[in-house]
C-alpha cells in the first residue's frame, strides 16, 4: 500500500481531479470517527464543511453499512448526491425479500445470543449488525455468533467488522456492486472510493485498472486497497487536496 498524501503520489490525485470521477466514501471510520456509541457518530466539523464543498465540486456518494435513512441523517448540508446504505442494498428496486428472510432470522439469533451478555443486534431491515463491543470475551462471543449464523434457515454472508458482525443475505448486492453502478450512471471515466473496514473488500478487491483508485484508512497488509490514509484524521487533508486541484484546474 502507498500512502495517497506523500509527494510520491498526490500527483495522482491531481490527474483525477482533471477527470470524470465519481468520489465515494464509507461513513464510519472513514467520514466520522469511530466511537464507542454507534448512536454518536458523527463527522467533525471541518470534515462537514469540506465534503460539503467537495460534493459542489464533483458528484459524490456516501457508501455506508448503516441504515440508509440514518447515514443519510449524519450529512446534513452536505449535497452527497447519493446515499446507500446496509453496504450497497438500499436503495434497490427489488430488495423486499431481503427484508423478509432478516424478519425470520433475528428472533433466532436473539434467541440464541439472549443469555450472552454484553451483545445486541442491530436490526436494519435489509441486514443485521451484532455488536459484541461490550462483551466482556469477545473472541467468544464472536465465535458464538459465527456458529448460530452458519445454522441459519436463510444462508446468509458475514462480514467481520470492529468488533461488529455484519449479518447480509446472500445474494444481495455489495458495495463494490453498488460503485460500479454509480460510476456507470454519472458515466465517469474512474471512481475514487476511501473506506477503512472488512466490508470495503468488496470495492478494494475489485480488478478495475485505470478505472478505480481504491483507499484505506489505515495501513495493513491485509487489505487489497492501493493506496492509505494514515489515520482517520486524514480524510480531511485529502477532501483539502481534491477540492484544490478542481479549483486549480478552472473548472
Amino acid at each position: 500500500m502507498k500512502h495517497i498524501l506523500s509527494r510520491a503520489h498526490v500527483d495522482q490525485l491531481a490527474q483525477l481531479a482533471w477527470s470524470r470521477v465519481l468520489l465515494a466514501f464509507d461513513f464510519d471510520g472513514t467520514l466520522a470517527p469511530i466511537v464507542a456509541n454507534r448512536d454518536r457518530a458523527a463527522m467533525r466539523k471541518r470534515t462537514h464543511e469540506l465534503l460539503a464543498a467537495v460534493a459542489e465540486l464533483y458528484p459524490c456518494a456516501v457508501i455506508s453499512g448503516r441504515a440508509r435513512t440514518d447515514v443519510a441523517a449524519r450529512l446534513p448540508g452536505t449535497k452527497a448526491k447519493y446515499v446507500v446504505g446496509n453496504h450497497g442494498i438500499e436503495p434497490g428496486s427489488d430488495i423486499s425479500g431481503f427484508e423478509r428472510e432478516i424478519a425470520i432470522v433475528r428472533p433466532i439469533l436473539e434467541r440464541g445470543l439472549a443469555s450472552y451478555p454484553g451483545v445486541d443486534i442491530e436490526d436494519k431491515r435489509y441486514s443485521l449488525a451484532i455488536h459484541y463491543r461490550r462483551a466482556r470475551r469477545k473472541r467468544h462471543a464472536r465465535t458464538l455468533i459465527d456458529k448460530l449464523v452458519a445454522r441459519l434457515p436463510r444462508p446468509m454472508r458475514i462480514i467481520p467488522g470492529k468488533l461488529v458482525a455484519n449479518v447480509i443475505p446472500v445474494g444481495a448486492r455489495n458495495k463494490g456492486d453498488i460503485l460500479l453502478e454509480l460510476r456507470e450512471k454519472e458515466s465517469a471515466d474512474v471512481a475514487l472510493y476511501v473506506g477503512d473496514d472488512v466490508t470495503d473488500e468488496d470495492v478494494f478487491t475489485l480488478h478495475q485498472p485505470g478505472r478505480l483508485l481504491s483507499m484505506r484508512v489505515g495501513k495493513t497488509s491485509l487489505s487489497a486497497a492501493k493506496f492509505y490514509l494514515r489515520d482517520q484524521r486524514e480524510i480531511d487533508d485529502l477532501l483539502a487536496r481534491l477540492i484544490e486541484f478542481r479549483q486549480s484546474d478552472g473548472r
